[in-house]
């Protein structure tokens, strides 16, 4: 079984609500269900960012590196507190600011969406990528090598 939220989910056991469980089909390993993030580069969005922002990566650096029309998500102050005008906006962009229940505010959205998901992995279509393996006791090194930008793909961590 898999889920795609739910508070307090670093534990080796946890008791998740029925209704956010989806079950994982028949050829698809745990880990390739668990935490995964897609993130469309567009040919070099990343390293714009680094490069305008001196491999900080800022709420308007991340900006200044949209082609018009793209779209920024805001995850939130560690991306730094914005203060702006909707005329601040550069080159027509959109901004949002992603919560996960907008997205998913029902089961039967919930079945959709994972079916999508794991449909484009049965086809062939999606291979998700684990690049680093952390036992849970390590879970704020994890943090810490994403903070600092040594990894890339999915990170698991594993009880």
């Amino acid at each position: 079984m898999a889920w795609f939220y739910h508070p307090g989910s670093y534990a080796e056991l946890l008791a998740v609500p029925a209704h956010s469980l989806v079950k994982v089909p028949d050829g698809i390993s745990d880990e390739t269900a668990a935490d995964h993030v897609l993130v469309h580069s567009g040919g070099g969005f990343e390293e714009q960012v680094r490069e305008l922002t001196g491999g900080t990566g800022t709420f308007h650096s991340s900006q200044a590196a949209l082609r018009s029309h793209g779209v920024h998500a805001y995850y939130g102050p560690f991306m730094g507190v914005p203060t702006l005008r909707p005329t601040d906006l550069p080159n027509s962009i959109l901004l949002t600011y992603p919560v996960v229940h907008h997205h998913v505010p029902t089961r039967e959205t919930l079945l959709q969406r994972t079916g999508e998901v794991f449909d484009l992995i049965l086809s062939g279509r999606l291979t998700p990528r684990v690049t680093g393996r952390y036992p849970l006791a390590e879970a704020a090194r994890a943090h810490a090598d994403i903070e600092s930008r040594r990894t890339t793909g999915k990170l698991l961590l594993l009880p």
